[in-house]
């Protein structure tokens, strides 16, 4: 106000400063979500065109905002990365990423454990270990350590104990987020999993072994939504974290 007063700003200038959002004709990118939640909007990449998405980044980045694009395919990707090199693609969690600020991730400040049955679970748990990386968050991975094996499971208990809180991946019967929910004193997030046999419904299965766990302390998201799974732990992991800095 005061510099729209002074002449140092024009009132259609101060109206496009406020705006809480910017129509782009088939987007509104919502430019106060960072202050609401504490992290910028992200972006879907799936049903979007490359251009598209390209337009939506170029909005988020004009505020000095950090991008994330999930779902998003290499040639989607390759296409934005032509116009934004210094964007980071990973094509297993296809997500496309760029921070402006370069987070501390001290080993005191805890990490954030992605624990993935089985190879075949990769996509999804990458898709949150990147996610949770990407969202400022120290990520430490344990993959293929399924129950059909439980031994290599319990040859990374004592590291996974140590987590702030559990992102845990499974297809098939999804019968890990139980172990380790009866394993850890800490939160647990449960991803399911599309892979998996006839029965298995698509990972309807693992969705609902996971919702009747027996083990407390077991949270659940959508099938295959490792950026959901991911953003709750991040929202768990910047909790302990303020608390840390309090004490």
């Amino acid at each position: 106000m005061s510099q729209v007063q002074e002449g140092k700003l024009s009132v259609s200038e101060a109206k496009e400063k406020l705006a809480t959002y910017e129509n782009l004709g088939f987007a509104k990118v919502d430019h106060h979500r960072n202050n609401r939640q504490g992290f910028p909007e992200v972006i879907y990449g799936e049903g979007k065109t490359k251009e598209q998405i390209l337009s939506i980044i170029d909005a988020i980045k004009s505020k000095g905002n950090n991008v994330l694009v999930t779902r998003i395919s290499k040639d989607k990707a390759d296409y934005i990365l032509q116009v934004n090199p210094e964007l980071i693609y990973n094509d297993v969690a296809q997500i496309l990423f760029w921070k402006k600020d370069t987070y501390s991730n001290e080993p005191d400040q805890g990490y954030i454990a992605i624990v993935c049955a089985g190879t075949s679970d990769l996509k999804v748990a990458e898709e949150a270990a990147v996610t949770a990386e990407a969202l400022g968050s120290q990520v430490r991975r344990f993959y293929d350590v399924g129950v059909a094996g439980i031994h290599r499971l319990f040859d990374n208990i004592e590291q996974i104990q140590q987590a702030t809180v559990s992102v845990v991946v499974a297809g098939m019967e999804g019968a890990l987020p139980s172990v380790v929910g009866g394993l850890v004193s800490h939160p647990v997030i449960a991803v399911p999993t599309s892979i998996g046999y006839g029965a298995n419904f698509y990972g309807l299965s693992a969705l609902l072994t996971m919702l009747n766990s027996c083990a407390s302390g077991i949270s659940v998201v959508n099938i295959d939504n490792g950026f959901g799974g991911a953003y709750n732990a991040v929202l768990i992991d910047n909790l302990a974290k303020k608390g840390a800095k309090q004490q």
